[in-house]
Formats: structure tokens, sequence, C-alpha cells
């Protein structure tokens, strides 16, 4: 197992917030303005987990929402393997 560089980490976090996409998870906004503490600030994610063989590396990175239920949904596993999208959104009618 390699270790992460956390001069690369920032550096690819700031280049993803550069750009404000959505997350690549659920596809919601993300307010980029909120504290790391908050549950639906922004992280950085691995398209392929490392644990799947991706790389540590920009182009395997993507926005995502902090939501810790968002994140154990996602886990390890790849993209076609977590089977249909549902959108959860705090927005009340």
């Amino acid at each position: 197992s390699t270790g992460r560089n956390t001069t690369v980490r920032d550096r690819d976090r700031r280049a993803i917030a550069r750009t404000k996409p959505p997350c690549g998870i659920c596809e919601q906004e993300i307010d980029y303005s909120l504290p790391h503490l908050d549950p639906m600030s922004f992280v950085v994610d691995h398209v392929v987990p490392i644990a799947k063989g991706g790389l540590d590396e920009l182009a395997n990175k993507q926005a995502a929402i902090e939501d810790l239920k968002l994140h154990r949904t996602k886990s390890d596993k790849l993209a076609e393997e977590q089977g249909p999208r549902s959108f959860v959104t705090t927005r009340v009618w």
C-alpha cells in the first residue's frame, strides 16, 4: 500500500474546487463555502477506489458531498456496482 501525499492531495483539492463541479456521486450542487466539518461540505472522492486499483491522481478524483450516508453507500464500489442513484434533498416543499 502506498501512502498518499498531502501536498498532492491539497493541490488536487484546490484544482477541483476551482471549477465548482456538482457531486460526482449524487450530482447535487455543492456549497464550496461550507466549513469542512459540515456534513454537506466538499470532499475529494476517488472515481475508481484505491482499493479497486484506482490511482491517487487528479484524473481519478471527483468532488463529492461529505454526507456520511452518501459515502457509506459508495464505499469502495465502482459506479456500475452502486445500482440506481437516489436523490436526497433537504428542501421542504
